[in-house]
């Protein structure tokens, strides 16, 4: 039996501590909304024509790409220009989604691959904690589970990522979705190609003039599976995705349940590759190879997105359905692309934010944020609310009329007042924490293992080698230029003060000093008593039955 569906049994058991009043009472199926998040693969906060941080300016990144369903959907509602994943990679976001929890809480602070040999990153002085290399496993009080007891069709399309291998949480249905197309445990697809099987094997054929072998696709962990129909077929990825996705929605229409739709592309994940549909966006433009392949990519995701609006009108739906499109964490600009706008290689292609996908910086979580819906009209002017990942957890089950468990803590708030302008201000009861113990992708600066806190405009940095801090005022400096620890060390020290507090609260798991083995402690940032603190508490393992 599913574990979806024995978890259903439980699902509406409690109340939550995150929870919030319903959004419409629940007065029968034809009545409620469907729910559609759109998450998309490390796309960057600047990575779509709709320019994210005013009405209308766009950026130079902006103007590098053409995503016309974007543009329209956000003409249609409310965007935010301070939203943010709830890590910088992808597993550790991705389940605070599904949970409401933050990373720090749940020990999910990596991405998962392998149960039994999970990544850690390599840093020559600091290592990982025991983490939680399993990533989230079943619950009956994650969203999908909820919805699905509450009478929805849950459907989970695309990238998963939220489980290791020969893990319950590498399947989507055991999550409480009812519908699984080609979510699994790995993070990228071997291609994006429907010619190459989505394989690694077929890929390799194509290069070398062989035909197609079926026997072979699926024997690399990143083949994407349950896609055979399209095996050998000239179709893009995450066009694949969408027209599954759009068949499940109509099954779901034609019986009046309404749905909850996790569509997630696999783009813009690397590898890097054309598709030859929108290859002509970057005809004859001075751009390297790889951004002209991206372009294409990012098009891609925005036809995905049209294909499914599409749908929803053509249904009659779309009225009475919410939408909420945003991306799992900043985008990728370490490695593996072109010239940036201002010519960089690496570390400028989010900006006027800094660096990208694995950073404490502002590029390594501020992601678009658009919603449409019920009662949400369109606005002139962004929101400038702090929105983070774990917000979407209570927003989702608010839009549904769906009350969450007060069993378990909730890091989210319920942003729905704010789209809808029942409320004009956002209060949160714990400031946000951002925390990844781990050595990402490459040693570049902003990219290691750190813990970061917002308070307003200001956001500090608790980088774990050294370790040091950096204070940043990002409303008059959105792009991290200027360090203020120096100038306003009381700020800091009290800011560094707080992040302890809330890391202590949330049970977060400190680095390890490889000298010493002991846990790095943050004290005053900014004193002569600025060494770092080692605990001499012992480092738990972690019990992946626990959860």
């Amino acid at each position: 039996m599913q574990v979806a569906r024995w978890i259903a049994a439980v699902a509406l058991m409690g109340l939550a501590s995150c929870a919030h009043p319903p959004a419409r009472p629940v007065v029968g199926q034809s009545a409620r909304p469907n729910i559609i998040l759109f998450l998309v693969d490390d796309m960057g906060q600047q990575d779509v024509s709709e320019p994210m941080l005013s009405v209308d300016t766009r950026t130079p990144v902006n103007q590098r790409f053409t995503t016309p369903n974007v543009e329209a959907l956000a003409a249609r509602g409310v965007k935010a220009s301070d939203a943010h994943s709830a890590g910088p990679v992808c597993t550790p976001s991705r389940t605070a989604i599904l949970t409401g929890q933050c990373p720090a809480r749940t020990h999910i602070t990596f991405w998962t691959l392998e149960k039994d040999n999970p990544p850690t990153g390599k840093h020559d002085r600091v290592s990982a904690p025991a983490w939680n290399g399993w990533g989230a496993q079943p619950s009956a009080t994650m969203w999908p589970a909820l919805l699905h007891a509450a009478g929805y069709r849950t459907i989970h399309a695309g990238k998963a990522h939220f489980g290791a291998r020969k893990t319950p949480g590498a399947d989507p249905l055991n999550m409480g979705f009812d519908i699984n197309i080609a979510g699994h445990a790995a993070g990228a697809p071997s291609s994006y190609l429907g010619t190459h099987g989505f394989s690694e094997s077929g890929k390799h054929a194509a290069q070398n003039n062989e035909p197609l072998d079926a026997a072979r696709i699926g024997t690399s962990v990143w083949d994407v599976p349950g896609l055979e129909a399209y095996h050998g077929q000239d179709v893009w990825l995450d066009d694949a995705l969408a027209r599954e996705a759009c068949a499940a929605i109509n099954d779901a229409v034609a019986v009046g349940q309404p749905f909850a739709l996790n569509f997630c592309p696999y783009g813009v994940h690397a590898p890097i590759m054309m598709d030859e549909r929108f290859a002509a966006l970057s005809e004859g433009k001075d751009l390297d190879p790889p951004e002209r392949k991206y372009i294409s990519m990012v098009a891609a995701v925005d036809e995905a997105l049209g294909t499914i609006v599409r749908c929803c009108e053509d249904l009659g739906v779309l009225d009475n359905t919410y939408i909420i499109f945003t991306s799992d964490n900043g985008g990728l600009s370490a490695h593996a692309r072109g010239r940036a706008p201002d010519g960089q290689r690496a570390h400028t292609h989010n900006a006027p934010l800094r660096n990208g996908k694995g950073s404490a910086s502002e590029g390594g979580t501020r992601v678009p944020f658009i919603a449409v819906g019920p009662g949400i009209a369109p606005a002139t002017q962004p929101l400038e609310a702090t929105i983070t990942g774990t917000d979407l957890y209570p927003t989702i089950l608010a839009m549904a009329g769906v009350p969450a468990p007060v069993e378990v803590p909730c890091d989210g708030v319920n942003v729905l007042p704010l789209l809808t302008g029942a409320s004009t201000r956002l209060t949160r009861p714990a400031a946000i924490i951002i925390h990844q113990p781990h050595q990402w992708g490459s040693k570049e600066r902003d990219i290691e293992p750190f813990t970061s806190i917002r308070d307003g405009d200001w956001k500090l940095i608790w980088y774990h080698d050294g370790p040091r801090v950096e204070l940043y005022n990002l409303r008059l400096d959105l792009s991290e230029t200027t360090d203020l620890g120096q100038q306003e060390p009381a700020r800091a020290n009290e800011m560094l003060a707080l992040l302890r507090t809330r890391m202590e609260e949330l049970g977060g798991q400190w680095s390890i000093d490889k000298a010493t083995g002991l846990p790095i402690v943050p004290v005053a940032a900014h004193s002569p008593a600025s060494a770092p603190a080692r605990s001499s508490a012992p480092v738990p393992s972690p019990d992946p039955t626990v959860r």
